[in-house]
């Protein structure tokens, strides 16, 4: 049995508590995701592409405190995943945004005029 901890959004999504727990085929990332969008059917597509089956850019996975979001998909995940003694975490990353612009309209300068 695996334990995965889901952010907010796909919570709400998919109706699930902060915690779900899955039967696997394999410990791989792979096989979680499968049981995941199996048990979640409205996930499908949010956390990777439906058609090339690669992680969605702003998802990241974790476990043990290190970031496994590049790792192969059928990777094994560490022992204490596998085991459900610790969650493996899948976590919605955060965006940068670009910097607030000074008060006045967009091409102006901070005293209201146009920006030479």
């Amino acid at each position: 049995m695996i334990r995965v901890i889901l952010p907010g959004q796909l919570r709400t999504l998919a109706g699930a508590e902060r915690e779900v727990q899955l039967e696997v085929s394999a410990p791989t990332q792979r096989a979680v995701l499968d049981a995941l969008e199996e048990r979640y059917p409205m996930l499908l597509g949010t956390i990777r592409d439906r058609v090339t089956g690669r992680r969605r850019p702003l998802v990241r996975f974790y476990a043990l405190e290190e970031d496994y979001s590049d790792e192969e998909p059928d990777a094994p995940l560490p022992e204490e995943v596998a085991s459900g003694k610790e969650p493996f975490l899948i976590i919605g990353a955060m965006s940068g945004g670009s910097t607030p612009s000074p008060p006045g309209r967009a091409g102006e300068g901070r005293t209201g005029t146009p920006d030479a």
